[in-house]
């Protein structure tokens, strides 16, 4: 899974928000506010990476049971697929 050209993250005013740049901007009308995980999980998924390869990232990174890990990682994956973000 990997973001789509076309959006990138932003840090407005102190918050990481998910923006749609270039033509995109003209396809996708708004922007996410990722909170300290998303913005993370944003980073793990500009390179083409699997869900699981981002689990264990989120694991590395934080002090979280793997459970939890995996649920936040396919909840955050759905969103992006669901708003056309990532591939």
């Amino acid at each position: 899974m990997k973001i789509k050209d076309g959006f990138a993250k932003r840090n407005i005013a102190g918050s990481d928000i998910a923006v749609p740049i270039g033509k995109k901007a003209k396809e996708f009308n708004g922007m996410i506010t990722l909170n300290g995980t998303g913005a993370f999980l944003w980073d793990c998924f500009t390179k083409d990476i699997t869900t699981n390869e981002a689990v264990k990232m989120l694991l590395d990174e934080y002090e979280v049971d793997e459970i939890t890990a995996k649920r936040d990682v396919e909840a955050f994956a759905k969103m992006l697929k669901d708003n056309g973000i990532a591939e």
